[in-house]
């Protein structure tokens, strides 16, 4: 649902972009053409029929340049680095961006009443013309979700139709900035959660079998015991921390070694497991716990047939831009139906594939649909699970 809100808003904002060009070309007497006289690469003889290809260029490329500071939301940091392009898109005498309380940013000299022309604003939920000396305002409140944040104000010696209408057109693309700011912030909390839910899916019932089996050699063998303890506590401090979305996949296959080894001291002798792990993609930056939750699957399904015994393998490949994994357990398998099930499973409730679903969905969240889990599995024949990731780091979610 995250992922549809972002298409239809990355598409709204460049239907405003477009609007914005064509109301500002209408409106290039006043703004823009003050604008393009003033700027550095503004071409005064332009052949014939060019003008208005320009216009729309050059209103782009600004809007282009004050984008990234407004999708980091509204505060005062991001009004600054954006408000001085609003200033070159409008080529009004100034320019501010306040909150519901504060004048976060201008540029040009603003007179004093700016804020309180932004309360009145505010106040009307709607565009507003101020008179005054020697400067009048057009300011346009800003909203996110329909809820008023904030107020854009341009200031000019002549406030005329064209330059109400050329505001209100800019704040509505400022508006829409904010939207994916709020949107963006959104799905980092959904992720964040996501994360939790995975950590309290790990926690209980491994955390139990983990310190039973350290129990069961306290007294027989203390120094093992220790040794369990020590790792057990290595494996927690990872797993647990707070993290940021990516780690390094030599931390990622550190804390699988750390959990392979309460594992096996479970299951001694019946559980056989195998790494092959290529060196150049160690430092290969992956999301945070994306290699235990299928570790831990296999080695439940992989221990269900051959009498409690079973052999898990996980091999790392270099290829090309991307890091190839693959978790395999030689179990009892099953129908390629409930593999389907478990991926399309709820996170949240996970039950037959502990973190499975989750993994499969961080995944696509973050890299996109071609990069979930791939499950090859048949009853009798084992499972196998492939992951793919690539060797450039997205932005953090």
């Amino acid at each position: 649902m995250l992922t549809t809100a972002c298409v239809a808003l990355s598409s709204l904002t460049f239907i405003l972009g477009l609007a914005l060009a064509w109301a500002l070309k209408g409106a290039l007497d006043g703004t823009l053409a003050g604008a393009l006289a003033r700027a550095p690469w503004h071409r005064p003889t332009l052949p014939e029929g060019r003008w208005e290809d320009e216009a729309t260029f050059t209103t782009l490329h600004i809007a282009a340049m004050a984008a990234p500071a407004l999708r980091a939301g509204l505060n005062r940091d991001s009004a600054r680095k954006a408000v001085r392009h609003l200033h070159t898109l409008l080529g009004t005498h100034a320019v501010a961006i306040t909150s519901t309380d504060a004048a976060l940013a201008w540029d040009g000299p603003c007179t004093d009443d700016v804020l309180t022309y932004a309360h009145a604003t505010l106040a009307a939920g709607r565009a507003q013309v101020f008179a005054g000396e020697p400067y009048g305002a057009v300011v346009v409140p800003l909203t996110v979700d329909g809820t008023v944040v904030g107020a854009l104000a341009a200031f000019d010696d002549e406030v005329s139709a064209a330059l109400v209408r050329t505001v209100t057109e800019v704040a509505r693309w400022v508006s829409g900035q904010l939207e994916l700011a709020d949107l963006d912030a959104s799905r980092r909390r959904a992720l964040e959660a996501e994360m939790r839910a995975l950590r309290a899916q790990i926690s209980p019932h491994f955390v139990y079998n983990a310190l039973t089996t350290i129990a069961s050699f306290v007294r027989t063998n203390p120094r093992r015991a220790r040794e369990l303890l020590l790792d057990f506590a290595d494996f927690s401090r990872y797993a647990l921390r707070r993290a940021h979305d990516f780690t390094t996949l030599a931390d990622e296959l550190t804390c699988v070694d750390r959990y392979l080894l309460l594992e096996r001291a479970r299951f001694g002798d019946k559980l056989r497991f195998s790494m092959q792990v290529a060196p150049e993609v160690l430092p290969v930056p992956v999301p945070f716990l994306c290699l235990q939750p299928l570790v831990e699957n296999a080695i439940k399904h992989g221990m269900r047939g051959q009498g409690g015994r079973g052999e898990v393998r996980v091999v790392v490949r270099d290829a090309g831009p991307e890091a190839h994994i693959t978790v395999e357990d030689d179990g009892a398998g099953m129908d390629p139906e409930c593999a389907r099930r478990m991926l399309d499973d709820d996170p949240a409730r996970e039950g037959s594939g502990i973190g499975l679903a989750n993994v499969d969905l961080r995944m696509r969240q973050i890299y996109g649909d071609g990069y979930g889990l791939v499950v090859e599995t048949a009853l009798g024949a084992g499972t196998k699970v492939r992951l793919r990731v690539p060797k450039t780091q997205l932005s953090s979610l």
